[in-house]
């Protein structure tokens, strides 16, 4: 599923991926807020899980994923260094933007106490070149060392299963990916009300 879900993100033009995740952003109430040009959008599952997308005004993006229960999550274990490590092969304006900025709810900082640096944690580390995405060589190297999977290890997967890619994306197909989530018909269609309205305010 993660290799189905990374295929699906690549075979997606990017102008797609923003509306989606603008899209998913609302439906889980994540305010979007820009970041020194660039648009931010989260999605969390309000158990530790999260996505979280930059998109700059000339066509890159920086998606972070984060699982806490996976051996990818380094807050109050892996320290500051081994996450700037998943870092390295980003472009450093890209990293600039979790670079010494405040927590948030999907976001928390590890802090390097010599110099009293911050870095936003993430187990995934991904990027958009403005032609193709990559996975950080830092994520890759750090991975190959401990002999982690890395698309397991980010929760890839997990993570970026509410954008559908590589599926349509219709307020229908959002609802239909939620086995479980209603109690009954009459909720189901009320959530399918809500989000068809979402999904009217991003075109």
């Amino acid at each position: 599923m993660d290799v189905d879900m990374w295929d699906g993100l690549a075979a997606t033009e990017l102008v797609e991926v923003k509306r989606r995740a603008a899209i998913v952003a609302e439906i889980a109430e994540v305010t979007p807020v820009v970041v020194d040009g660039a648009e931010r959008f989260a999605w969390h599952d309000s158990g530790g899980q999260s996505a979280v997308w930059y998109f700059t005004p000339e066509g890159r993006a920086l998606l972070l994923t984060f699982d806490h229960e996976s051996e990818l999550n380094l807050y109050g274990r892996g320290g500051y260094a081994v996450q700037e490590s998943l870092y390295r092969g980003v472009p450093e304006d890209l990293v600039r933007l979790v670079r010494d900025r405040p927590e948030n709810y999907e976001s928390l900082n590890l802090v390097d106490e010599a110099t009293g640096a911050a870095i936003h944690h993430a187990g995934g580390v991904f990027w958009f070149d403005g032609g193709q995405w990559r996975e950080a060589e830092g994520l890759l190297a750090h991975c190959a060392r401990e002999g982690l999977e890395p698309m397991v290890e980010s929760g890839f997967g997990y993570c970026t299963e509410a954008y559908l890619f590589g599926l349509e994306f219709t307020p229908e197909t959002v609802v239909g990916s939620r086995a479980g989530w209603y109690d009954d018909e009459a909720e189901r269609a009320a959530a399918l009300r809500e989000i068809r309205e979402v999904f009217a305010r991003h075109g």
